[in-house]
């Protein structure tokens, strides 16, 4: 007797209930709330952090432990839940992460609280990358945008709660429990997904970069060390910063000789052979290196040098972050519908750097209105450039890299980010030291209390004379503004490089990436699939159907109703079609598909026959050109990934959403040829 073969897996959504995908969205989404609020939760809880625990010039390996651990991990939390099953990947996420925010809770020393928010940070790299995989696995591609526009809207409320609940936490129990919070929310959602979340496992075979991802992780870690130790831990010509240099380039030497010769290389080299992700990357560096440097700065500004509550504190940081949402939103709408984005990157760094400059201008005098206009400038010019740079990289490579390209933009802008915290962390302790020593140089202190113990511990202000408050007081002010000052060459470079990307033509199934790309600090991996099915799931939505058979109509010459020319090709797949019946399986309202049986009628495009309506001669004519028409449309929207070798994945997805499109996924669709030019 022949063996029975097994019954392959469900489709992605196939025989699930609309209440348990929604309670596994939900867990998922509190997972990404975990990772997402750790990212912004931190920072208006630093200053109190450091008073409590010591190590001021420390500070940044905080926030530095935790982007670098994320961002390592990443990869390879999407290529393990690939080979072994997402679901026991991400309660092993969760686990990690939760362990990671309890020991943080408990830390009694800065180098032990370093040490456990990298450990955090492994954990939260893969409730990042997974739950939104899951998605993937749980819901059509039709539904796919819709619930990742979702991810997209925790990181945008994160980024707005994560300072303000900071910010109580730090002043109303204890900065300890801006850690201990993930603890309650993790075991809810670990809960959840245990009993709800039930997914096939499907094993891709990886050959995973575990050589590589090591060594860029070491190269980062090293080269950070050497931004961050060196010129106050140790003396720039020290053996240890040279050290630590010289093993950084040997390690990228070796990086770059595995990567060539890596079967799933973590970062290809190849992608650098394009001009434009290569400018997108250097550009994404910078924009991470801003932006991280200055939301890690700004809440120790407004905390010791105008003694805002660390609740308010978050308050004052707003403004920024609501200029990074409005342009970041409205720049990659602007950018999907026009298809010009140049103007965005250019513009974007140049307000960057103006709104640095002004950051540099703020000071103990400075009013509340005036800090908040300065903060919106700034977070405005983030925004324009943060969601164009990976549009433009998934627009520079072919289909095979989307995934990658998209992941590499944010990589580029994690590693920013470590390196700006760390060197605005390096900047801020060398002048603070200096200045605060000139301020007290030849006065009167009380016992206890010098230059040293004010840069270590902000709380030493409070038993200061009255008199001597002014003068520190400014030095905790230039000693941060200053900051901001040195970061402005270097957002006039990444200015510099945006004039010189080439702005090629958008392709029609690029579309601006969700907020979880915008505002996450290290990458989210997706297959070059799950990337091409997010852009793509506006086709299969109502409104997307009736623009698409719009463009269809309109192209083949017709004035006809949109759902006159959707009719028609129903008609030529089925033969016959009786309109009561088509209305019982589609998404058609019986009305407009009434509507459009008497045009095609009048038209004398079909005929009656009983109560079916077959295609006349004319009609038969009409759906040829309609045919041709929706041909030329996909492989417009697709560029040059619909070529004659396009990818066996790609036709499934295109396959499957031109069923959703046509209005029945219970019936396979004729899939258009791409014509082929033979004149050649």
């Amino acid at each position: 007797m022949a063996q029975q073969l097994p019954p392959p897996p469900p489709a992605p959504g196939e025989g699930r209930s609309t209440r348990s995908v929604l309670v596994a969205i939900g867990a998922l989404l509190l997972g990404m709330l975990l990772a997402a609020l750790d990212q912004t939760i931190v920072s208006t809880a630093l200053p109190t952090i450091v008073s409590d625990l010591g190590g001021l010039d420390h500070l940044s390996w905080v926030v530095t432990a935790y982007l670098l651990a994320a961002t390592a991990a990443t990869p390879l939390w999407g290529k393990l839940g690939d080979q072994y099953g997402r679901k026991r990947l991400f309660q092993t996420a969760i686990v990690i992460f939760l362990v990671g925010s309890a020991l943080c809770g408990m830390a009694q020393s800065m180098p032990q609280l370093i040490i456990f928010r990298a450990l955090q940070g492994l954990g939260g790299g893969g409730l990042m990358v997974l739950s939104m995989a899951i998605v993937g696995d749980i819901v059509t591609p039709r539904e796919r945008g819709k619930y990742q526009g979702l991810f997209g809207a925790v990181f945008g409320v994160t980024s707005v709660l994560g300072p303000l609940l900071g910010g109580f936490f730090t002043q109303h129990l204890s900065w300890r429990w801006v850690f201990y919070i993930n603890l309650p929310l993790g075991v809810v959602a670990l809960l959840v997904i245990a009993a709800v979340l039930h997914i096939p496992v499907r094993r891709t075979k990886h050959t995973i970069d575990y050589l590589g991802t090591f060594l860029i992780a070491t190269v980062a870690t090293c080269l950070v060390l050497v931004a961050s130790l060196g010129g106050t831990t140790w003396a720039w010509g020290s053996f240890q910063i040279i050290a630590l240099a010289v093993l950084a380039v040997a390690l990228l030497v070796v990086f770059i000789g595995v990567e060539r010769r890596a079967v799933e290389p973590v970062l290809p080299l190849k992608l650098f052979r394009i001009r434009t992700f290569t400018l997108v990357a250097a550009i994404s560096f910078v924009i991470g290196f801003a932006m991280f440097g200055a939301m890690t700065y700004l809440p120790t500004f407004l905390q010791v040098v105008h003694g805002i509550t660390p609740t308010l504190s978050g308050v004052h940081m707003l403004p920024m972050v609501f200029g990074l949402l409005i342009t970041s939103t409205a720049s990659g709408q602007i950018v999907s519908r026009t298809g010009r984005w140049k103007v965005f990157p250019v513009t974007g760094t140049a307000l960057t750097a103006v709104g640095l400059l002004l950051l540099h201008q703020l000071s103990r005098s400075s009013s509340t209105l005036t800090m908040s206009l300065f903060f919106f400038v700034f977070g405005a010019g983030l925004g324009l450039v943060m969601q164009v740079l990976i549009l433009v990289a998934q627009n520079a490579v072919g289909y095979e890299d989307l995934g990658v390209a998209t992941s590499g933009a944010t990589f580029f802008r994690s590693i920013g980010a470590s390196f700006g915290v760390a060197i605005f962390g390096t900047i801020f302790t060398n002048r603070l030291t200096g200045k605060l020593q000139s301020a007290l140089s030849g006065r009167s202190l009380p016992s206890g209390v010098d230059a040293g113990s004010l840069a270590a511990d902000p709380r030493a202000l409070g038993r200061l004379p009255a008199d001597l408050r002014p003068a520190v007081l400014d030095a905790y002010s230039t000693s941060i503004t200053d900051v901001f000052l040195y970061a402005v060459p270097i957002v006039l470079v990444a200015f510099a490089f945006a004039w010189f990307l080439k702005e090629d033509r958008l392709r029609g199934s690029v579309t601006a990436p969700d907020h979880s790309e915008t505002f996450a600090s290290n990458p989210v991996e997706r297959s070059s699939y799950d990337e091409c099915a997010r852009a793509l799931s506006v086709l299969a939505t109502r409104e997307g159907r009736r623009e698409i058979y719009e463009k269809i109509t309109e192209r083949a010459g017709y004035d006809l109703l949109p759902a006159a020319s959707w009719l028609l090709l129903r008609i030529k797949r089925h033969g016959t079609v009786e309109p009561a019946r088509l209305a019982e399986v589609a998404p058609v309202p019986l009305r407009v598909i009434t509507q459009a049986a008497q045009q095609i009628e009048g038209r004398g495009l079909a005929r009656r026959e009983g109560v079916q309506l077959v295609l006349t001669e004319p009609g038969a004519e009409a759906v040829v050109r309609l045919s041709r028409a929706r041909e030329e449309s996909l492989a417009e929207l697709l560029g040059d990934w619909w070529g004659p070798d396009r990818p066996t994945d790609l036709v499934h997805l295109v396959t499957e959403l031109t069923s959703e499109v046509s209005g029945s996924s219970r019936e396979r669709p004729h899939m258009p040829e791409p014509r082929r030019d033979h004149s050649a």
